[in-house]
């Protein structure tokens, strides 16, 4: 699934072809992903103006003339392309859209003013879109619970201190819930804690101070690096103009189980383990 850094890239290209756009045409090839569409699907989106794209978690966050919002969610394997302006200024545009070519799994298509063409395509339909009315965005059930971002100044010893003291509960799996911290997902926590040197097992009340505060550094420098990266393509993720995230090749634990552990001085093997139903990397040696 898509985290947090895949998220944000994918903000980061939607963002320059579609921001200041207005949504001539949208075309729905199906009426549910993972939630149905909506009947006013269409009619509340055509014709708006794109005002602005952001992010939280892992939600895209589509800001609407007069005040309405579209939430996107990427699921397991969704993901935008953007088509440039092409032939459909060259024709008359109904003749164009009516005889366009879609791939099997393109679900949502957004024409835009500027000729170029934006598409949703998601083979599992895991992902999804839902409309928010004027004034609901803040208080949508999707975002109303999220926690903090990752790379927020808030995210602090205190502030995190508090939160983990009063949990019994295995650190991989705290890091996960969305209500801590929003946008990560077990690759990147994987990755945080074979940085910070702590194991996945650990309980959360029992992390030290020192502890604590390598958890916070590990968890910008993976985040920050992800992003710098351009995310992580392992299977479906691509960018917004079909190239490739890179950060896999930076993996130190997830996916390596068998292999030596690459910390400095550590002579360990990477081991794996499920968690919360998600398969967990980890160096025994030196992850303590």
């Amino acid at each position: 699934m898509p985290e947090l850094p895949e998220v944000e890239i994918t903000r980061r290209g939607l963002a320059r072809h579609m921001e200041g756009a207005v949504l001539d045409k949208v075309i729905t090839r199906r009426q549910t992903l993972r939630y149905p569409l909506g009947a006013n699907f269409v009619t509340t989106l055509q014709g708006r103006s794109i005002k602005k794209i952001s992010r939280r978690g892992k939600y895209l966050l589509i800001a609407l003339s007069q005040d309405w919002g579209l939430i996107a969610h990427l699921g397991m394997s969704g993901r935008f392309q953007i088509q440039p302006p092409a032939e459909v200024h060259h024709t008359q545009p109904e003749t164009w859209f009516a005889t366009k070519q879609y791939a099997k799994h393109d679900h949502v298509i957004f024409h835009l003013n500027t000729g170029a063409t934006i598409i949703y395509n998601d083979p599992r339909r895991f992902g999804f879109m839902v409309l928010a009315p004027p004034g609901t965005l803040a208080a949508n059930p999707h975002l109303a619970k999220l926690g903090r971002e990752p790379l927020d100044d808030g995210i602090n010893r205190l502030w995190l201190k508090k939160r983990l003291r009063a949990s019994k509960r295995p650190i991989k799996t705290a890091l996960l819930d969305q209500s801590l911290i929003a946008g990560l997902g077990n690759i990147y926590v994987c990755e945080i804690l074979w940085r910070a040197a702590i194991s996945p097992n650990r309980a959360c009340q029992g992390l030290s101070v020192p502890e604590i505060d390598r958890l916070i550094v590990a968890m910008g420098e993976v985040i920050a690096e992800a992003i710098a990266a351009g995310g992580s393509t392992l299977q479906d993720f691509r960018h917004v103009n079909g190239e490739l995230g890179y950060f896999q090749h930076r993996f130190d634990v997830y996916g390596r189980a068998g292999e030596p552990c690459t910390m400095k001085g550590c002579n360990g093997i990477i081991q794996s383990q499920v968690q919360a139903g998600r398969t967990t990397f980890y160096c025994p040696k030196h992850q303590r």
